[in-house]
């Protein structure tokens, strides 16, 4: 292809990725952490191996980012922003070493920018981001060590870089073993004999495992608590069941967005009918969509908790393979991207935007809108300091306790307050609280303040019995002139202390300078 010819895809795409690292950039300084976001900030102040949720990678970013501590929201959007606009391009390299073309390639990367869970999920700090970049990278380094002769150091280099990535996207999360998986079953393939024979592959995997060991060893000694967790405690509703299916379907329309979707399938399709082909980087492509697609999809159906974004692995070799083989329609590809674009645009009008929330009916639940995730709580957190300076004045021995009924509201509590104060976690399951501050702990302790907001509300005298609240305070927050979420604060002693009538309060307490904590930057 002439240099002519790359010129409007190259074009395109860097006036893609300006838009969207100018429209990131601004969304850093105007949206706080989503509850997932927070719940790895927090990560940061316990660095361990692996958490309930994901293995510990992401809580070493999330460490790095807020040089020791808990990152800001606007400190780890802005890290995403940049590494979420990088991403297309290491795609289009990858796809260049699976041997497309430029134009193809970057084709490829404009269609891959165009899904709503790379532009818009990726902009958030959780471990899928990472996640994403390894297993986009090994595919590109595994292509390029096929693609070079048997035991050259071309191929020997891009073999162990693979391996160690692989590694990686495992620190990153669980699913990133079905990439080691793919790349085991590829080696082995009758296309990659000569590869096979040769030591680089297999110590590239060897060096990989390395990477994974602490991990292993933290869970095995502990009696693999992350694995309980994901499979047992979380899974009291699973179960094969249409409701699951249905989910895993239209979460995809709304992912990926629905011309993609059916572009995906399309390439897909391609892909399982050319996997007998003698071609060692068709077999990478295929064995790292379909064993990972398979696994993730019947997990994904069984399990009522499972998320659209699951499936986004798997789905990573497809734009490769299309670039490979240009098998799709010039006007597929256009609409494709034209309507994922639009999806995008939508999405971050919505978030952006407040005055957005007029569109709703009137009737409408605010608790459905997920946006409301990331407006309230620097205002709620004021609030919490605030009260925390009272009950320290009160009693500055003891170290101020905070305590959520869910854990969507501990994360964000931990993140903002860091290590300011103590926070405790009442969720129905188990969860990285109880190991952080076991309820036992803050159950015995004298004073505490109980937060929580209006998606669930608590019957304090129900879960508290030897407690009673001695003052509480309401914070209605708005959204676009539209009620979003209602805070409630209430400082909870125990009975022992005797009775008293509590105090209600539609408003937080006055600013104190005397006794309000300093925010955390």
């Amino acid at each position: 292809m002439s240099p002519a010819g790359e010129r409007g895809p190259l074009l395109t795409l860097g006036a893609l990725s300006l838009a969207f690292l100018a429209v990131r950039l601004y969304a850093a300084g105007h949206v706080g952490f989503g509850d997932s976001e927070a719940l790895y900030a927090a990560y940061a102040l316990h660095p361990q191996a692996s958490y309930l949720d994901h293995p510990g990678l992401i809580g070493v970013i999330a460490r790095a980012i807020g040089h020791g501590g808990a990152p800001s929201p606007s400190a780890a959007h802005h890290v995403t922003a940049v590494a979420s606009t990088v991403l297309p391009w290491l795609l289009a390299l990858a796809a260049r070493a699976a041997g497309a073309t430029w134009r193809a390639s970057l084709l490829a990367a404009i269609a891959f920018a165009a899904a709503p869970e790379i532009a818009v999920g990726l902009f958030a700090m959780t471990p899928d981001l990472p996640l994403a970049f390894a297993w986009t990278a090994a595919l590109g380094l595994a292509a390029t060590g096929l693609a070079a002769d048997a035991g050259s150091t071309r191929a020997a280099a891009a073999f162990l870089f693979a391996g160690v990535l692989a590694g990686v996207a495992c620190a990153a999360k669980v699913s990133g073993a079905l990439l080691a998986v793919g790349l085991v079953v590829t080696y082995a393939s009758r296309p990659a004999r000569d590869h096979a024979r040769t030591p680089w592959p297999w110590t590239g995997l060897l060096l990989g495992a390395l990477v994974v060991v602490p991990i292993a060893a933290y869970e095995a000694r502990l009696g693999f608590p992350m694995m309980h967790h994901r499979l047992v405690d979380t899974q009291a509703a699973a179960g094969l069941s249409l409701r699951n299916v249905a989910a895993v379907v239209f979460g995809q329309l709304a992912y990926v967005s629905p011309v993609l979707l059916v572009a995906a399938v399309l390439v897909g399709r391609d892909l399982v009918r050319a996997r007998r082909k003698d071609d060692a980087v068709t077999r990478l492509l295929f064995a790292t969509f379909a064993i990972p697609f398979v696994a993730l999809v019947v997990l994904s159906a069984w399990s009522r908790v499972a998320e659209p974004h699951w499936l986004a692995p798997a789905l990573l070799a497809l734009p490769i393979y299309a670039a490979r083989t240009c098998s799709l329609s010039r006007r597929l590809v256009l609409a494709s991207a034209a309507s994922g674009f639009a999806l995008i645009a939508g999405v971050y009008a919505w978030v952006l935007v407040p005055s957005s929330t007029r569109l709703l009916p009137a009737s409408a639940d605010p608790r459905l809108d997920l946006a409301n995730e990331l407006v309230g709580w620097p205002q709620a957190i004021d609030t919490v300091r605030q009260v925390l300076g009272e009950v320290s004045a009160s009693d500055p021995l003891e170290a101020p306790i905070v305590v959520g009924p869910y854990w969507t509201v501990c994360a964000q509590l931990h993140a903002a307050l860091g290590r300011d104060a103590l926070v405790g976690c009442d969720s129905p399951v188990p969860d990285d609280f109880d190991g952080w501050f076991p309820r036992d702990d803050w159950r015995g302790a004298g004073e505490i303040v109980f937060v929580t907001d209006s998606r669930y509300p608590v019957d304090l005298a129900a879960r508290f019995p030897s407690r009673f609240a001695v003052r509480t305070w309401e914070l209605p927050v708005f959204r676009g002139g539209r009620l979003a979420r209602t805070f409630t604060i209430t400082r909870l002693v125990p009975r022992a202390l005797g009775m008293r009538t509590p105090t209600r309060e539609l408003t937080p307490p006055a600013p104190a300078a005397s006794r309000v904590a300093p925010r955390r930057g």
